[in-house]
C-alpha cells in the first residue's frame, strides 16, 4: 500500500472514531461514575501486572500513546502522567469529567514531541492498527522509554482471512469506490500475531512477557448469538484476539 493510501486510510479511521465517540459522549452524560469504575479497574490490573515485573515509584514518569477518550492513563494513580492522543482537545471537550484529571497532548504516535529517553513508562493500548505507521509507532514507543523502562502494549490480532479482506479493501477504496465495511474503514492494518510480534525484531527490548488471546476471541465469539455470517465466522476465524506483550528496555 502506498504511502498516501495509508495516509488517507489513517485520516478515515481517525474521522470515524471522533464520529463514534461524539455518539458516545451523549450516552455517557449522566452515568460518569459507571465508566470511572470500569476505567480503574483496567488501569489498575495493567498497573498490578506491570507491579509484578518491577515495583513502580509514585513520581515515575508515565505517558500513554492514544490515550483516547477512555484510556489507561486517567487512573492510572501516578503524578507525572501524560496522554498523547490526535485527537485530545475534541476528548477533552468530550469527556470533561476525567480527560482533565491528567495532562493531554494532541499529538501522532510516529512524531512524539519527547526527547529520547524520557518516560519510566510508556502504554499504548489497542491504538497501532488504527495509525498510518504501526512500526513507526512502535519504534517512537521505544525511543522515549528510559532504559530498564517498562512498556505495555496492546494490539488487536485476527485470523489471516482478516488481513487479507482489509487488503482487498484498502484496494477498492483506492480505486475510488465508494463502499466501504466499517471494521476495514476503522482499521489501517489487520495485524496477525505474527505480523504485531514483527513490530518489535530488532528494538532494544526484552520481553517479559506475552499473550495471544486467541483461545479467549474464539469462546467469546461462541457464546454470543450470531446476528450475522460474519459472527459465525469468528468462531472459527477468530477476530478481536487481544496480543499483549510486557517489555523493558535493554
Amino acid at each position: 500500500m502506498s504511502l498516501f493510501n495509508r495516509h488517507k486510510r489513517a485520516k478515515r479511521a481517525l474521522e470515524r472514531q471522533l464520529e463514534y465517540q461524539e455518539r458516545k459522549a451523549k450516552s455517557v452524560a449522566g452515568r460518569e461514575p459507571q465508566f470511572v469504575a470500569a476505567m480503574e479497574r483496567s488501569s489498575k490490573r495493567v498497573r498490578d501486572l506491570l507491579e509484578s515485573f518491577k515495583p513502580i515509584d509514585t513520581k515515575a514518569r508515565v505517558i500513554e500513546v492514544g490515550s483516547g477518550a477512555h484510556g489507561l492513563i486517567f487512573y492510572f494513580g501516578l503524578q507525572q502522567g501524560i496522554g498523547i492522543d490526535p485527537l485530545a482537545v475534541e476528548y477533552a471537550r468530550l469527556f470533561p469529567a476525567w480527560q482533565r484529571r491528567i495532562s493531554t497532548v494532541a499529538s501522532f504516535g510516529e512524531r512524539l514531541p519527547f526527547a529520547n529517553n524520557t518516560f519510566d513508562i510508556v502504554l499504548c493500548d489497542n491504538v497501532v492498527d488504527h495509525a498510518q505507521s504501526p512500526s513507526g509507532i512502535v519504534e517512537e514507543l521505544v525511543r522515549i522509554l528510559i532504559p530498564k523502562g517498562l512498556l505495555y502494549f496492546t494490539v488487536n490480532v485476527h485470523h489471516t482471512i482478516y488481513s487479507a479482506a482489509g487488503a482487498a479493501h484498502a484496494v477498492w477504496k483506492a480505486a475510488g469506490l465508494p463502499f466501504e465495511i466499517p471494521p476495514f474503514a476503522d482499521h489501517t492494518t489487520h495485524l496477525t500475531p505474527a505480523g504485531a510480534k514483527r513490530l518489535f525484531e530488532g528494538l532494544p527490548i526484552q520481553i517479559l512477557s506475552e499473550h495471544q488471546g486467541i483461545q479467549e476471541a474464539k469462546e467469546r465469539a461462541r457464546k454470543l448469538p450470531p446476528r450475522h455470517a460474519g459472527d459465525r465466522l469468528k468462531r472459527v476465524f477468530y477476530k478481536n484476539a487481544v496480543f499483549e506483550l510486557v517489555a523493558k528496555k535493554i
